[in-house]
């Protein structure tokens, strides 16, 4: 499947993820992830770890208050940590032949936390992080996508698709230009994390994530 079949994909997945979240009046389990979430990365106390833990530690108990509030369904962690970690709160998408462009909400956390989430989300996770405000910040999305995917899924390999995903915002926020080959890393790290939590749900996202480094570090030294 090449890429632009798999975008399409993403696209039509995701509407089939997203769409019945805005049907129904009443708070949906993923938005409820995505709020405690993001209310938790907004907090005080989460600025207080800031102050003494690096960012892969961070994404650690992130993760680790996730699985606890979705009453360890890693399933569902992962699903709304990647819209919980998503750095947007709309996308612009643009349908072939149509002249006009749809901009969708994404499930979110109301503008307040929303924007302290984003202010707080961990973003330098990689030794080639770049040492900017925005950094990395994208990552976890990527990372948890695919895991979510992976996790998921027995049948079919799809634990890039939600990697895509991210990407086509990025490209159409203008974040950045073109395929970032650190973003298709980090989903191949996701599908890793997903494949190894089937069995063992003792795995954190860091020792994963971990990986880029010593992979960097074994051939180039």
């Amino acid at each position: 499947m090449n890429k632009i079949s798999k975008t399409f994909h993403v696209f039509l997945l995701s509407a089939l993820v997203i769409l019945p979240v805005k049907c129904f009046p009443q708070q949906s389990r993923l938005s409820k992830g995505v709020n405690y979430i993001s209310g938790f990365v907004a907090s005080e106390r989460f600025a207080g770890l800031r102050k003494n833990n690096d960012d892969l530690a961070l994404a650690d108990s992130i993760y680790l208050r996730a699985v606890k509030f979705e009453n360890q369904n890693y399933s569902e962690a992962l699903f709304a940590l990647t819209f919980a970690a998503i750095p947007y709160r709309v996308i612009p998408i643009k349908f072939p032949l149509l002249p006009f462009i749809i901009h969708y909400p994404l499930t979110s956390a109301n503008i307040n936390v929303y924007n302290k989430k984003n202010e707080q989300f961990p973003r330098y996770f990689y030794f080639d992080s770049p040492n900017n405000n925005y950094g990395d910040k994208d990552k976890l999305a990527h990372f948890y996508g695919s895991a979510f995917i992976t996790y998921g899924s027995n049948i079919f390999d799809l634990g890039d698709l939600i990697g895509y995903f991210v990407e086509v915002f990025e490209q159409n926020f203008k974040v950045q230009s073109g395929v970032d080959p650190r973003d298709l890393h980090t989903n191949e790290l996701g599908d890793m994390f997903g494949e190894i939590l089937k069995n063992n749900n003792e795995v954190l996202p860091s020792q994963v994530m971990l990986m880029k480094t010593l992979f960097y570090t074994r051939y180039h030294l």
